[in-house]
Formats: C-alpha cells, sequence, structure tokens
C-alpha cells in the first residue's frame, strides 16, 4: 500500500493532508482508539474540521482512492 500512498500523497499535495500513524508508537493509541482502528491498513478521509468522510479497512485499489477524493475536492460527495 505503501507506493500507492505516496503517488496519491504527490498528487493531492496542497489539497489533501496526508498524515500517518505509527502503530508501534504508543503515543498515537488514544488517536487510535478515538477513530475505532479496527486494522492495518485503517484509512480516514476527515474534512477541515476532523470529521470522517470516507474510511477503508484492508488493502484498497488506488482508483477508489482517486474517485473518492475526486469528488470530495469538487464538494460532490455527501457524508
Amino acid at each position: 500500500m505503501a507506493p500507492i500512498v505516496h503517488r496519491l500523497e504527490q498528487r493531492y499535495a496542497g489539497q489533501i493532508e496526508f498524515v500517518y500513524l505509527d502503530v508501534d508508537d504508543e503515543r498515537v493509541w488514544p488517536l487510535m482508539e478515538e477513530f475505532n482502528t479496527l486494522g492495518l491498513p485503517h484509512f480516514f478521509l476527515l474534512d477541515a474540521e476532523g470529521n470522517i468522510v470516507d474510511q477503508w479497512l484492508g488493502p484498497i485499489p488506488e482508483e477508489k482512492f482517486v474517485r473518492v477524493f475526486e469528488a470530495f475536492l469538487a464538494g460532490e460527495l455527501e457524508y
């Protein structure tokens, strides 16, 4: 998944901020609990206020991320 996520991060630079949490770092455990992280990898798309817009669990095709990101940036995604 890392190559896909890094490509997406480059493609959407300045539009979507990517944040990575290291599950081995216990300082992030409260945040993982807050977002009810169920497994790895677990991806969240948050709006500017920190609300969950969409989430994905497990390996996800790049095209699915692109569809959702494009709809979100165009203001077409309802949540």
